[in-house]
């Protein structure tokens, strides 16, 4: 028995079906979205009760088994436990990897519904890990019209935890489409906007200059040019 079917952890195609309805998180449709929201709140409450269960009890070894795996199974129905669950990618490959669209699902809604990801799902070091990592990998167009679609996301509100590492996306996925809307959100009257904006297109033009907190501090000064 493999150690993913040991913990009870499905066909990767099985569970991207299973978490169908998770789309609705980012659904423009308010009925639809209120529903996912409801569901996935369900879901961590499940994974509360089982991770409680984990700990009832006097022996220690009443967490491995039966117990364990129904933890695993409730914490891969839901964020951002569906991305730590199944099968796993190499650095660089996540591009392959059969849980893509979830990952990039995780990033939208938490680029369009902040406050409810931070609420539900919140996980700055996987959501840090997995734009490192869409970075570094090769980019279909249907992958890098997502890319674009996220730093475009990013750049139009206020800054959050680990948005920095967009620049990272931005650089790799460089190009008219994405050049096209950082001029329009440059031109916006979100002043949000038009400094995020304005940073990442500098930042483009100059390839050789990391993205540091210390460089984007100096750039706001208006001492760089």
């Amino acid at each position: 028995m493999t150690e993913a079917a040991d913990l009870g952890v499905d066909d990767d195609q099985e569970w991207l079906e299973g978490l169908a309805w998770a789309y609705g998180l980012v659904s423009p449709d308010p009925a639809e979205h209120a529903a996912a929201l409801d569901r996935h709140a369900g879901v961590r409450m499940e994974v509360e009760a089982a991770h409680a269960r984990l700990h009832e009890g006097p022996l220690p070894r009443l967490r491995f088994g039966a117990r364990m795996r129904a933890y695993h199974r409730a914490c891969g129905r839901c964020f951002p436990g569906a991305l730590w669950s199944g099968s796993t990618y190499a650095y660089g490959e996540i591009s392959t990897w059969p849980r893509l669209p979830l990952a990039l699902l995780f990033l939208e809604w938490e680029a369009r519904h902040p406050q409810e990801w931070t609420e539900h799902a919140k996980a700055w070091g996987t959501k840090q890990a997995l734009i490192r990592d869409l970075a570094a990998t090769d980019h279909d167009q249907h992958l890098r019209a997502k890319l674009v679609d996220l730093v475009d996301l990013a750049v139009q509100r206020t800054y959050r935890c680990k948005d920095r590492e967009y620049v990272r996306v931005a650089r790799a996925v460089d190009g008219d489409e994405l050049r096209d809307r950082l001029h329009r959100a440059q031109r916006s009257e979100n002043p949000a906007a038009q400094r995020h904006a304005g940073y990442v297109l500098w930042l483009l033009d100059r390839p050789e200059i990391p993205n540091t907190r210390h460089v984007w501090c100096t750039w706001l000064s208006g001492t760089l040019t």
